[in-house]
C-alpha cells in the first residue's frame, strides 16, 4: 500500500488535514448517491455517524486542543462555503457534485438500470408513488430521482393522486 505524506499536527497542518478529508468525504458521498436525509436508511445513518468519528483523528492528528478543533470546523465551513459558492458559479462543478435529476418511472414501467445505478429498489418508488396520492407504478407518467435525493413523480393524464406531492390521498 502507498504510503501517505506524514502531515505533522500544527494548526496550518490541521487545516490541510481537514481539507484533505473534506474533500475526499464530498467525492466519496457523491459516488455513493443521492439520498435526502430523511431518506437514509438505518444502515446509511450508522455509515455517516462512524465515518464522522473515524476521519476526527485524521483532520487534528495529535492537535487535540480546543485550537485544533476550532481550527477543523472553520476550515470545514470555508470549504463548504467556497464550494457552494464556486458550484453556484461553475455548471460543471454543480452537476459534478449535485448529480443531475435521473428518469426512474417512464410511462408506468420501471427503468432498472437506473434504479440500478442509483441504488434504489422498487419499494423505494413504490412509497414515493403513495406518498403522490397513486395506488401503483403504472399509473406514473414519469418519476424523477431529483438532485437532492427526493422522487418527483408525474401522474399520468386523467390521475389526480395527491396533486403531486402533498402525501395526502384524493378526497373521495
Amino acid at each position: 500500500m502507498p504510503t501517505l505524506p506524514d502531515i505533522g499536527s500544527s494548526l496550518p497542518d490541521v487545516v490541510v488535514r481537514t481539507a484533505i478529508v473534506y474533500l475526499f468525504l464530498v467525492t466519496a458521498l457523491r459516488i455513493s448517491g443521492k439520498r435526502e436525509v430523511g431518506q437514509m436508511s438505518v444502515l446509511e445513518l450508522v455509515v455517516i455517524l462512524v465515518i464522522s468519528d473515524a476521519v476526527q483523528n485524521s483532520m487534528v492528528g495529535q492537535n487535540s486542543s480546543l485550537w485544533g478543533g476550532l481550527v477543523a470546523v472553520t476550515t470545514l465551513l470555508v470549504l463548504d462555503i467556497g464550494l457552494k459558492a464556486l458550484s453556484s458559479r461553475l455548471p460543471f462543478l454543480r452537476r459534478a457534485i449535485a448529480g443531475e435529476p435521473r428518469l426512474l418511472v417512464h410511462d408506468g414501467r420501471l427503468l432498472a438500470k437506473a434504479l440500478r445505478r442509483e441504488g434504489i429498489d422498487a419499494d423505494e418508488v413504490d412509497a414515493a408513488v403513495r406518498a403522490h396520492g397513486l395506488e401503483r407504478i403504472a399509473d406514473v407518467k414519469l418519476a424523477i430521482l431529483e438532485t437532492d435525493g427526493s422522487i418527483s413523480i408525474i401522474p399520468m393524464s386523467g390521475h389526480t393522486g395527491a396533486e403531486r406531492g402533498s402525501g395526502k390521498k384524493p378526497a373521495s
